[in-house]
């Protein structure tokens, strides 16, 4: 990075950590992102999930081009028919099970998680929220209230009352919700609290318990959404349905958006006592959702979740083979969303660094410091696998 730019940065761009990556970007395609002095990253994190089509697809850049010249911002969103957000909340419709139907458009997850709680206690008229130890929705006050994390709830309590938090993945303690439930939030996968994936009974047997008290089942999907699991959604891989379904990140195609989707009765309680209940200004921004249009057909022309299914199986058969190397004890994924466990954090931060020097993005997750996620680009090649595997060999030695 340049001097000066660097200065700049540290200076006026808020600092989140005590030791950003620094990586100072000049172009990114595909699966790689390179520096300004030309170095070339794997990139194995996509943004944070959020390339699931990769940089810069041409076809999401020729389908921005396209929108930028018919218009860009012209009202709140909700007001105006835009073409562009009524394609892809059509598109998205179409692909979800019924009674899923109706799209309100956000700016980013931790958003569409706070118009997700507002609608699940409008429509019921309940105020407690169920969510999951390990869970991580968010930052913001409303999405940070049912975070399963107590270190990052600490320092902004009071947050929002009425949240219970149960074990993730703990059949017995889905009798806590009860008729006084507004809905239960949880993550099919956990990805920040180390890509925890429940066991078969879990997801259903939420499903019945929301169904038995009338609490809404709110699933966010913001992670694990638009293939990267190896299904479309995640919720696919249990057979089970939400009332809500959070997405966000890979929706955009690499532009901001977030959405929640629900059943149309559900949705209409936004409309009424009082109208506008919920508004947003740049949510569903028609650049966004070109783009996220664009990206979706891609997915699904190019089956790209089907690729993650099978990219994520050889992942997981090669690092799991270098288990015992470096403090690395297991490898855990679905698709390609994947978990490096470590036996200690030093050990982890040790790997993640030289896997840096070694040219590849990746980095630890917020709740568990023993982890590695890997979340790539769905059109990594065959190459880049092997490359991604050796570099990560290198960095475990």
């Amino acid at each position: 990075m340049s001097d000066d730019l660097a200065a700049l940065f540290l200076r006026h761009v808020c600092q989140t950590s005590p030791a950003p990556l620094g990586i100072e970007v000049a172009r990114a395609a595909g699966s790689t992102v390179w520096d300004a002095g030309g170095r070339a990253y794997l990139d194995l994190l996509a943004g944070m999930g959020v390339a699931n089509v990769g940089h810069t697809h041409p076809e999401v850049v020729a389908a921005l081009r396209a929108q930028a010249e018919r218009h860009l911002h012209v009202m709140v969103y909700g007001e105006f028919v835009q073409e562009a957000q009524v394609r892809l909340a059509t598109r998205l419709a179409g692909l979800l099970a019924p009674p899923l139907a109706v799209v309100y458009f956000t700016s980013s997850g931790a958003e569409a998680i706070e118009g997700a709680l507002k609608t699940a206690r409008k429509h019921t008229r309940r105020r407690r929220i169920v969510a999951f130890e390990g869970g991580f929705h968010g930052d913001t006050l409303g999405a940070l209230s049912i975070g399963g994390n107590p270190v990052y709830r600490a320092p902004f309590e009071p947050l929002l009352p009425e949240v219970t938090r149960l074990p993730f993945d703990d059949v017995a303690a889905l009798a806590a919700i009860d008729a006084h439930t507004a809905a239960a939030v949880v993550e099919p996968v956990q990805a920040e609290a180390g890509v925890r994936i429940p066991g078969p009974a879990f997801l259903p047997t939420l499903r019945r318990r929301c169904d038995e008290t009338g609490a809404l089942l709110v699933l966010d999907e913001v992670v694990t959404g638009f293939g990267r699991t190896g299904r479309l959604f995640a919720h696919q891989h249990w057979g089970v349905a939400p009332d809500l379904l959070v997405l966000a990140k890979a929706l955009g195609g690499g532009l901001p958006l977030g959405a929640f989707v629900g059943r149309r009765e559900v949705m209409e309680t936004l409309a009424r006592d009082p109208p506008l209940a919920h508004v947003t200004t740049f949510g569903g921004h028609p650049l966004s959702c070109a783009a996220g249009l664009a990206a979706l057909d891609i997915l699904l022309r190019d089956d790209l979740p089907a690729r993650a299914a099978a990219l994520g199986k050889q992942l997981r058969g090669a690092l799991g083979a270098l288990v015992g190397q470096g403090g690395l004890v297991a490898v855990r994924g679905l698709g390609l969303l994947l978990g490096l466990e470590f036996a200690r954090a030093d050990l982890c931060a040790e790997f993640a660094r030289r896997a840096l020097e070694e040219g590849l993005v990746l980095g630890w997750t917020l709740h568990r410091d023993t982890v590695v996620r890997l979340a790539p680009p769905l059109v990594l090649d065959d190459a880049e696998v092997d490359e991604a595997v050796a570099r990560i060999a290198r960095a475990l030695r």
